[in-house]
């Protein structure tokens, strides 16, 4: 099909394909809009689409671009404040709000923010800060509402009373103009568009309180294409929410479950979900019952967030057995509430039993342990079998004469060649000391095609994953 495209002339509709496959590589496809003009074309649509999530290369001028587009009134009022005179671009090559296919609002607050603070003059008041981020919150609304963007996903997350009063003039503007969100496929929170049923595919509840919500059955049974959704940190999953899910007449797609409580109410909802569900966090478990539905139903989860508690270890265990044919990524933290002894010694348990269960290749596996050289030599040993693609540990030290770990990494990893990528950071009383700034180690690792990667611009948020794969 290719070779037809490329001998038939077809060159652009090719090399779109190829670029396609960098849709979230961002530095690769910054290089590509230099090559020429048509890579410049098909790659800066996909810059665009979410320049609010690029975490990086990370800059803000990308709102200075959008606000280039401002009324000559609007650009006035902002040369009031900004300090510095050529602001805005005098023009663009691009109509750069038009690529716009994602926003989070909660991401667009902080963004705006930390630009504005960085334009404003030295150590602003709280009050010029406020108004100034409204008053760009507010254009960039309704630049994006004037080019008639079709926007795939949106998420209303408001972390706090200032955000909310922050984008209230924002939402104004989209109820007066509902073609806004008339075509999304991904809400977060917002289930207000009537034409919704027949367009929306995606649901991400996001640490919501479901105590006084009483709608659920009724809002699941109306939409027609629903295929996933997901609930993350959110409260209040009692009889009462148990009973709305129980009464929705359609399959009930949950393939995201990440709760930091868990007890036998959320048995139904697990046994309901079955195999829809893909994403799931494990924590305290003090249910046989499910226990037991988890091991029965839940066989095709591909991501697990475990957190390790003297009470679930050995169902972590059996159930990373039962699911290891489709186990993708998986996260090992502690519960918070572990001692110092109690972190070494589930640790040293993990450790000992994990390597032999692993599936044969993993895309992500990240550990937060403290972990002993023997410990990690063992489950090393044990896992050799098993390809990693990013490997991230972040091993937190006790006691400064503590066995170095780097040494088994190199003798069984990066000889092997088992993983592409490598995030560690050794903590100790609060200082890290990340593997990345050690730039002899990094040569190194880049000897056996291992490229070493800072640890916490490696740590995979939950929210942005389901964003970025449903």
């Amino acid at each position: 099909m290719a070779c037809s495209k490329f001998f038939s002339g077809d060159l652009s509709e090719l090399l779109n394909e190829v670029i396609q496959y960098f849709h979230y590589d961002y530095k690769t496809l910054h290089s590509c809009i230099l090559v020429n003009r048509l890579w410049c074309r098909l790659a800066i649509p996909l810059l665009w689409e979410d320049p609010f999530s690029i975490k990086s290369p990370k800059n803000y001028r990308f709102i200075e671009i959008y606000l280039c587009n401002l009324s000559d009134d609007d650009k006035k009022r902002l040369n009031e404040y900004v300090i510095h005179s050529g602001l805005f671009p005098s023009n663009t090559l691009f109509n750069y709000p038009k690529f716009i296919k994602h926003l989070d609002i909660y991401k667009v607050y902080n963004s705006i923010e930390t630009w504005a603070y960085t334009n404003l003059p030295t150590s602003p008041t709280t009050q010029m800060l406020d108004f100034i981020t409204e008053l760009i919150v507010r254009s960039l609304f309704l630049i994006f509402i004037e080019n008639e963007v079709n926007l795939h996903s949106f998420g209303v997350i408001i972390k706090n009373y200032e955000e909310f009063e922050c984008f209230d003039a924002a939402f104004e503007l989209i109820l007066q103009n509902t073609n806004f969100v008339h075509n999304i496929k991904s809400l977060t929170l917002d289930f207000d568009n009537p034409n919704c049923s027949n367009t929306l595919n995606t649901i991400i509840f996001y640490s919501i309180d479901f105590k006084n919500i009483n709608v659920l059955s009724e809002l699941f049974n109306q939409l027609n294409v629903l295929e996933s959704i997901h609930i993350v940190n959110c409260y209040s999953l009692d009889s009462g929410f148990i009973q709305q899910i129980n009464n929705v007449t359609k399959p009930f797609k949950l393939r995201s479950l990440f709760l930091d409580k868990m007890d036998e109410l959320l048995d139904p909802l697990i046994q309901k979900s079955g195999n829809y569900l893909e994403n799931f966090k494990i924590t305290k478990c003090n249910s046989l019952q499910l226990s037991q539905s988890l091991e029965l139903y839940c066989s095709n989860i591909k991501f697990l967030y475990v957190v390790l508690h003297f009470k679930n270890i050995n169902l972590i265990f059996k159930l990373i057995k039962n699911i290891r044919q489709n186990l993708n990524y998986l996260i090992i933290n502690f519960s918070i509430i572990c001692n110092v002894d109690g972190k070494i010694k589930f640790s040293s348990i993990l450790l000992q039993n994990l390597g032999q269960i692993l599936p044969f290749k993993l895309e992500y596996l990240n550990l937060v342990l403290a972990i002993k050289g023997s410990d990690l030599e063992v489950f090393l040993k044990n896992s050799q079998n098993t390809f990693i693609k990013k490997l991230l540990i972040r091993n937190a030290k006790y006691d400064k004469n503590n066995q170095d770990i780097l040494p088994y990494i190199k003798e069984y990893i990066m000889k092997k060649k088992r993983v592409e990528y490598l995030a560690i950071l050794d903590l100790f009383r609060g200082k890290g000391v990340d593997l990345f700034s050690l730039k002899d180690e990094v040569k190194e690792f880049q000897l056996y095609d291992i490229q070493v990667l800072d640890y916490y611009d490696s740590v995979i948020g939950v929210y942005d994953f389901i964003k970025e794969t449903y």
